[in-house]
């Protein structure tokens, strides 16, 4: 008959059943989950909620008047007419659709926060009264 081979420290649980015991597999999930946002409860920063849509924002008014420089140049210039006209409509149409785009995630991320705030108190509510 084979006996189980016992844990360095003496104990009677094998080293196999100990580490399961042990193991901290939920709080590695949800560590390593994507929207740790859901996570964790710490207040962030303006910047940080907001960066991404202002980048994009950003990157799509700069590319808006770059496409309006290039459609006034083939207005101006009489050599590479055809580059201009072509290349200049291209890049408003870009830097209108990543401007809206931005405009628009804005609000968006707006009512997420409040829906959150919302979500948190009445969880709060929740567990004053019933864990009375």
């Amino acid at each position: 008959m084979e006996i189980p081979p016992q844990s360095p420290d003496g104990s009677d649980k094998s080293p196999q059943s100990k580490e399961l015991v042990t193991s901290r597999t939920g709080s590695t999930l949800c560590m390593s989950s994507r929207s740790e946002s859901v996570w964790t409860s710490a207040s962030r920063s303006k910047w940080d909620i907001y960066h991404k849509p202002v980048i994009v924002v950003s990157v799509g008014a700069a590319v808006f008047l770059f496409g309006t420089v290039i459609t006034s140049l083939s207005c101006f210039l009489t050599h590479n007419k055809n580059v201009y006209k072509m290349s200049g409509p291209a890049f408003l149409s870009l830097g209108l659709m990543l401007l809206v785009c931005g405009l628009v995630w804005i609000p968006i991320i707006r009512k997420k926060q409040k829906q959150r705030q919302k979500s948190q108190f009445l969880q709060s509510l929740k567990s004053f009264f019933f864990n009375r």
